[in-house]
């Protein structure tokens, strides 16, 4: 699909919207991440499965270009729409997140500020980003709960953190995240904390919001059946490295490297089967 450069509103070619070529690490372990690649097209929802500790949010921090706030450094090339994210500036990186690429994190609680009303918190992730005049704010407010199933009115914009459900504040900071209608939606872990209920609900959220908004997505979990259900293709992160990156039919039938054969044997079998 052809778009346009953010940053230097150049036209682009077919290239992926996200091609990524890293190593990265920390002060006490350099070699977290070692030689990951993986591409993301525009409107393609791609799975990322791993352990615990694998290194799938250090992956996440380093396409933002945040990981260096956790002591972190990468290495290599995360080219998103024909830019070099890791040769970009900071002022060219503000830009770029909550705008055009955007993250969803764990804990939708701990992620939201208990003593600002989510009114407030809608508004100031807008104003983070935007000039735009206020009756623009308010309308992309809207859009954006009205997107992720909320209540579009005053009375819920006026409730704090603490009178909402896990479900509700994960669809908050969802909401947050797609104001700006951005290219890529980056959900690390975003239903682990959920109910199986709600985690389903989400991901149907996440299905439609692909659908509707052609938004790409990096579903990043550890829950290879709910990678199953939304994603087209996964890729498979051991150890620091990407050991497969396949159609999800392909991994799930014919599984080639023995780490991804062991977690699929380790899906437990339906009751009902």
């Amino acid at each position: 699909m052809e778009g346009v450069d953010p940053l230097t509103d150049h036209p682009i070619d077919n290239a992926p919207l996200l091609s990524v070529r890293i190593s990265a690490g920390y002060d006490a372990r350099a070699d977290v991440l070692r030689g990951v690649a993986f591409e993301i097209e525009a409107g393609e929802i791609v799975g990322l499965a791993g352990q615990s500790g694998s290194g799938k949010s250090t992956i996440a921090l380093a396409i933002m270009r945040l990981l260096h706030l956790k002591g972190g450094a990468v290495r290599g090339q995360i080219r998103f729409r024909g830019c070099d994210l890791l040769r970009s500036t900071e002022r060219e990186m503000r830009a770029i997140r909550g705008r055009e690429i955007s993250l969803v994190l764990q804990n939708p609680v701990s992620s939201l500020n208990p003593a600002l009303r989510i009114g407030t918190q809608l508004a100031e992730a807008w104003e983070a980003h935007s000039r735009a005049p206020g009756a623009s704010r308010e309308t992309a407010i809207f859009d954006a709960l009205e997107a992720v199933s909320l209540a579009v009115d005053q009375p819920f914009l006026r409730r704090y953190p603490n009178e909402l459900s896990v479900g509700q504040a994960q669809r908050v900071l969802i909401a947050m995240a797609i104001l700006h209608r951005p290219a890529l939606l980056i959900a690390d872990e975003a239903t682990s904390a959920l109910d199986a209920l709600t985690q389903s609900e989400i991901l149907s959220l996440f299905a439609r919001l692909n659908r509707e908004l052609s938004m790409a997505i990096l579903y990043i979990s550890h829950d290879l059946l709910s990678i199953a259900s939304l994603c087209r293709r996964m890729a498979i992160l051991h150890q620091g490295e990407i050991v497969e990156f396949a159609p999800v039919e392909r991994i799930f039938h014919r599984p080639a490297h023995p780490y991804t054969r062991r977690l699929i044997d380790a899906i437990p079998a339906s009751p009902l089967a």
